[in-house]
């Protein structure tokens, strides 16, 4: 269970990324994020941006092109 939830469905990239990186700056490390894509480039944009701010992918999921992935806020 995400602490956070981030639903970007019907949003094409830069936004996927823009506002995940707006939702993790509101966190406290040790926080989750969940969010959700249908567009799959945004997968691999949400991914790439998650890492490369030193954050963790915990998980990524595709259920029925719906795609859930959850983030694990490390850097402060």
């Amino acid at each position: 269970m995400a602490d956070k939830t981030l639903d970007v469905c019907s949003e094409v990239c830069p936004m996927p990324v823009v506002r995940t990186k707006d939702t993790l700056k509101e966190m406290s490390s040790g926080e989750t994020l969940e969010v959700i894509v249908d567009y799959p480039p945004s997968k691999e944009n949400v991914k790439r941006y998650a890492i490369n701010s030193g954050n963790e992918v915990l998980k990524i999921s595709n259920e029925g092109g719906v795609i859930k992935i959850l983030i694990k806020k490390v850097k402060v």
